[in-house]
């Protein structure tokens, strides 16, 4: 194929069929560039597919300015049956618990995550890491520079989002005793620094 017939097609259908060979996330600057357009375009072209993809049996998934393509997950069962696979392995309570933290609040720091939950959450962190569903993102610019935490492309599949903006909203107390905590750990972390200097 030459690359005038490629430049003939539609922006969309270059970006799907990229999409579609990745093996997995891709930032929206690599597309622009293997495309040669600029960001602004890829963009709109996402939006063209994402409501194309409405109602159909694959999806646009983004976190930030990665996207990839995936299945729906509505027809999680079918693929399931028809690969041979079963999805195994629950999440205990914990894990539940500091995993919603992390995808209201990300990024997200271990001891503003311990400040809402009031325990130790070494251990859950490492689950969560080691299954991929969260990821380190930076350091916070505080005392000690602790770890900041993401959810993944991973946490979006197994919950079937399209991108964070697709979590249920949570009841306005609970909002608020979410942000009251972890903006707490952060003054003290803050705090803590300031003193140091």
């Amino acid at each position: 194929m030459t690359d005038a017939v490629e430049q003939a097609k539609p922006l969309p259908v270059l970006l799907e069929s990229l999409l579609f060979v990745a093996e997995g996330p891709v930032t929206i600057d690599s597309l622009a560039n293997a495309l040669s357009v600029e960001s602004v375009q890829v963009e709109e072209a996402l939006t063209q597919l994402k409501e194309l993809y409405a109602g159909r049996g694959i999806r646009l998934q983004r976190v930030r300015e990665r996207v990839q393509l995936v299945t729906s997950p509505d027809c999680a069962a079918v693929i399931e049956k028809f690969l041979g696979v079963s999805v195994s392995g629950h999440l205990s309570a914990a894990a539940l618990e500091t995993l919603a933290i992390i995808a209201y609040r990300q990024p997200v720091t271990r001891p503003a995550i311990e400040a809402v939950r009031g325990v130790n959450c070494d251990g859950v962190l490492h689950s969560l890491l080691a299954r991929g569903l969260i990821e380190e993102a930076g350091r916070q610019e505080t005392a000690g520079r602790p770890i900041l935490y993401t959810t993944t492309f991973e946490f979006l599949q197994n919950f079937g989002l399209r991108g964070v903006d697709d979590l249920p909203p949570l009841e306005q107390a609970a909002e608020q005793v979410l942000a009251d905590a972890v903006e707490h750990a952060n003054a003290a972390a803050q705090h803590v620094s300031e003193r140091i200097k």
